[in-house]
């Protein structure tokens, strides 16, 4: 689902940063809730876990491949504008640094995964779960429920985005300047792929972690349910347990170390060719359409590209380190951005006292 620059035309790429940047500037905003609560811990956490399900790829049966996203479980936990940060930051150094998605098309990527997935996810969840008790089964079910929605929301998105380029942009002649899929190609390919194996990733990676946190962490299934009940809580003795972060941490670990698993899977996914790879004869071409040839390349500095930095002789060692590397990088960048909005909630308040008293 990682749109790869070329594919879109400058035009819909701009269109994709116009939509993005008002909502990554109200996420910064809406965001303060879980800054204030101390829980950017958690958001860097989902982060890399986000990070991290992209990496794998599952195989599809027309030998393609997709992936998880895990949008919606961190719509779930911290809501949807810390989603749209934690994806988004994802996304961005999966561009930059490992070469998986454009530069030039991040803002439509992030409109499809950090946007419409958690959105479209915690609807349903919502919807679904209604007023339940945070411990009930029906959460785990609506959260599968939501997740399946969100991503398959998102890639249908990504469908239509990559169908259009042959209509809205083409030469004289008709031959298509970038992606040269139709509509009638692109959306039954994604929805192949996403319809059945990478949403039913993406579901079991939902539910799995809401059905873990009702035994396991209760409160962290409550920020963002703070009036939901949970029978017996106040009587239920809490038995000693390892601390959440210790266990989340120990997650990540563990998924950082099988990343390599994603390699076994054949092919690549669909609409992410490069140009040299463009099975030309069964899209009726003569040639690697020009615009596609042309802005294919346009970031070239992806220090581990494809997730690797050693020319695929060493894929496995590679997709470690790349795992380890982005996780240590994506915390970061989710630690400063909470830094920054907690200096700045912090100078606003000090400035609102002063104007209160008086």
């Amino acid at each position: 689902m990682h749109i790869p620059d070329g594919y879109l035309s400058p035009q819909t790429c701009a269109v994709g940063f116009v939509a993005a940047v008002p909502v990554w500037t109200i996420a910064v905003r809406r965001v303060q809730r879980v800054v204030k609560n101390r829980h950017v811990p958690t958001l860097a956490v989902l982060s890399a876990v986000s990070f991290l399900a992209m990496m794998f790829n599952v195989p599809i049966p027309d030998g393609t491949t997709a992936h998880a996203v895990g949008a919606t479980i961190i719509a779930i936990l911290l809501g949807p504008w810390a989603a749209v940060l934690a994806v988004s930051v994802a996304l961005a150094f999966q561009a930059l640094l490992f070469g998986d998605g454009g530069v030039l098309a991040y803002g439509f990527n992030c409109v499809n995964m950090a946007i419409i997935a958690p959105f479209a996810g915690l609807l349903i969840y919502r919807l679904l779960s209604g007023g339940s008790e945070l411990t009930s089964p029906r959460r785990p079910i609506a959260a599968a429920i939501g997740g399946y929605v969100g991503i398959n929301l998102a890639a249908l998105a990504a469908a239509i985005e990559f169908g259009l380029q042959p209509t809205l942009f083409h030469n004289s002649a008709g031959a298509p300047l970038y992606a040269p899929y139709h509509l009638s190609q692109t959306i039954p390919a994604m929805a192949l792929a996403h319809l059945t194996v990478a949403g039913a990733a993406e579901a079991i990676l939902t539910a799995g972690v809401v059905a873990y946190l009702q035994r396991a962490n209760i409160g962290l299934l409550r920020v963002n349910h703070p009036n939901v009940a949970v029978p017996g809580e106040a009587t239920e003795r809490k038995p000693r347990r390892v601390r959440p972060i210790t266990i989340a941490l120990g997650a990540v670990a563990v998924m950082a170390l099988l990343t390599p698993l994603g390699l076994l899977a054949p092919g690549g996914a669909f609409g992410e060719d490069a140009p040299e790879d463009l099975d030309l004869h069964k899209y009726h071409l003569n040639a690697v359409p020009s615009g596609l040839n042309k802005y294919n390349g346009f970031w070239h500095h992806a220090i581990f590209n494809g997730y690797d930095f050693s020319s695929d002789s060493h894929p496995t060692v590679g997709y470690i380190i790349s795992a380890v590397v982005g996780i240590a990088v994506i915390g970061a960048v989710i630690f400063l951005i909470g830094a920054a909005v907690r200096r700045f909630t912090g100078r606003r308040a000090s400035h609102q006292e002063p104007a209160q008293q008086s």
